[in-house]
């Protein structure tokens, strides 16, 4: 089996794998049913692909499948989290059904009637794809931005204890820029939030009625029958802090759950970018100095960015190899400009 047939074989037979481990990781049977079927259904057209293969090279050998690196990470990842948390992991590996996470699959207009409080607002929740995503960028901002400071210093020709003292304040600061805009960001996002949120609160204490007929039109417009959602909307409105929690989730778009700690976004900016910005000092935290010094600093570097471009490509889909080269020469070249910047403003100043 080559050429075309053979990446569709492939494809499908790594997709079968990877929707089994989303099943044995799905805690609800209706979601874990939908992914074992899918399984199956990619089972078959691989073995359709199998047999088309075989009829066409008569007594070629069968390939055995063995899953790539990524899919093997993602499925180590679904060990430890939830499926729905993972949903732009899963995306980029092209399997299909993700939209049962959404909240848009089992209506006519491609949104469910919720039959629980805890379905409502569901989909508006946050996902722990998206923090690790922003782990990744953290990691990558403290790499390449220390790594600039560290080899520009370097190059002008400083001492090794100047080189770590810019590196460790490069550190410092550009930490605590990113935990302070971080903090500032999710502050205000937050209190907007509250504002919004107040403001429904004052609606549904003063308009009750008015507030629960367009709860009601909310779920006609995505398919629902209108004496249902009036019925359903009156049962969810009648318990008042239960029914500014649906108000916000359906009107609002938000989560009253899940507004967002500005303490925790700055705390993890912080960490993420300190993770990173300290690579590029190890060699100089060990004493070294000198051209020994800076292509250490810069070789670890480089297979920092290498893994973070392999963690990248968990997001994007894209080949994993090419990502991390990318990263690498993009960090590189960032680098090695400022090494010469730095050598050229050393030799002018000597």
């Amino acid at each position: 089996m080559t050429g075309p047939g053979l990446d569709s074989w492939y494809h499908e037979k790594e997709s079968a794998w990877l929707y089994r481990r989303v099943a044995a990781a799905e805690p609800d049977a209706h979601k874990r049913r939908l992914f074992e079927q899918l399984a199956v259904a990619a089972e078959e057209q691989a073995g359709k692909w199998q047999q088309s293969a075989a009829s066409n090279r008569a007594g070629a050998p069968q390939r055995v499948f063995s899953p790539s690196a990524r899919a093997r990470i993602v499925a180590r990842l679904l060990e430890r989290f939830e499926p729905s948390s993972l949903r732009p992991v899963l995306a980029a590996m092209k399997l299909r059904g993700l939209s049962i996470y959404s909240g848009l699959a089992g209506s006519i207009a491609g949104h469910a009637m919720p039959t629980s409080l805890a379905e409502v607002g569901a989909r508006h929740r946050s996902t722990l794809g998206g923090s690790l995503r922003a782990a990744v960028f953290g990691v990558n901002d403290g790499l390449i931005s220390n790594l600039s400071l560290v080899l520009g210093v370097a190059g002008a020709g400083a001492a090794r204890g100047y080189v770590l003292m810019s590196g460790a304040a490069g550190l410092l600061a550009g930490a605590l820029s990113m935990a302070a805009g971080e903090y500032v960001s999710v502050r205000s996002q937050r209190e907007m939030y509250e504002y919004q949120i107040a403001l429904e609160r004052e609606e549904l204490r003063e308009y009750p009625d008015e507030e629960a007929e367009e709860l009601a039109l909310i779920y006609q417009a995505r398919g629902v029958d209108l004496e249902q959602a009036r019925a359903v909307s009156r049962a969810l409105l009648a318990q008042p802090d239960k029914a500014l929690d649906v108000l916000s989730r359906e009107e609002l778009g938000l989560n009253p759950d899940d507004l967002g700690s500005p303490w925790r976004a700055a705390s993890a900016s912080f960490v993420t970018f300190a993770a990173g910005a300290v690579i590029p000092l190890i060699p100089f935290l060990a004493r070294l100095a000198g051209t020994a010094a800076v292509m250490l600093s810069a070789a670890m570097t480089a297979v920092a960015l290498f893994a973070v471009g392999l963690s990248l490509s968990l997001f994007t889909g894209r080949d994993a190899l090419r990502s991390a080269l990318r990263m690498v020469l993009i960090g590189g070249g960032a680098g090695t400009l400022s090494f010469l910047v730095g050598r050229a403003l050393g030799v002018a100043i000597s």
